[in-house]
């Protein structure tokens, strides 16, 4: 679907006047070959935030008359293109050509941004991914962790490789005495994001002395926003010394 974020005119936002005016629309040479190695995440994500994006935008009534027998725009705006997914989840889509974004709309509207500004623009529009090249035979989900390291301008890593993930978990578990140890590892199925942290524990507890453990050690995590940002989901696998 498309919408204007809370009636805002798309003329006063931040996407406008991106210094893309001589931009001949043409995809990145370097962003299709990372897209062709997606296996490569690391390299994949560097070179989204290397590469120009193009941001679909489309006409949003703002104003419609249907006093009469039919109904009649009187005003409009550009809004900015989301999509929400059947569970919940919304997405920005991004093109890295024009013709890839005229493959999936020929109406919407091009507008060419950096990488950062179409992060920040999904950002606020409360977008949990961006999609890039929807419509496509291979299109590429940037998850959550990908989508903030982009909005922030910073190199993504792993969870699992993340040393600020990594002081996170020591943080988290620090007042747990019956934690004995704690590592970071990456979790099934590959390519989903998930990080499986093993949680060393004492002998001697019983299933619900470890599911509140584990409980309290998650909580903990999830309210730290930064490494929340860096995860896009957690398991936990318990090995009792």
């Amino acid at each position: 679907m498309s919408h204007d974020s809370a009636g805002v005119p798309w003329g006063g936002r931040q996407l406008t006047g991106t210094g893309f005016d001589d931009d001949s629309g043409a995809a990145d040479a370097a962003l299709l070959e990372a897209v062709s190695r997606r296996h490569d995440e690391r390299a994949l994500v560097a070179a989204v935030a290397a590469a120009r994006l193009i941001v679909p935008v489309v006409a949003a009534p703002t104003e419609v008359d249907d006093s009469g027998e039919l109904t009649v725009e009187k005003s409009t705006d550009m809004a900015v293109v989301t999509l929400t997914a059947p569970d919940g989840q919304r997405a920005l889509p991004v093109f890295s050509s024009v013709d890839a974004l005229t493959t999936w709309d020929p109406a919407a509207r091009p507008s060419p941004v950096t990488s950062a500004l179409a992060a920040q623009a999904a950002v606020q529009e409360r977008c949990d991914v961006m999609v890039l090249d929807l419509g496509s035979d291979q299109p590429v989900v940037l998850r959550p962790s990908m989508l903030w390291a982009l909005a922030q301008q910073r190199e993504w890593v792993p969870a699992h490789e993340d040393p600020f993930v990594s002081r996170a978990l020591e943080r988290a578990t620090q007042d747990e005495p019956d934690v004995l140890g704690c590592s970071a590892e990456a979790g099934e199925p590959a390519g989903s994001g998930v990080l499986r942290v093993v949680l060393g524990l004492r002998p001697g507890l019983d299933q619900a002395q470890v599911q509140a453990l584990a409980t309290r050690v998650g909580e903990r995590i999830a309210t730290d926003g930064e490494a929340r940002a860096r995860i896009d989901a957690l398991a936990f696998a318990i090995r009792q010394a």
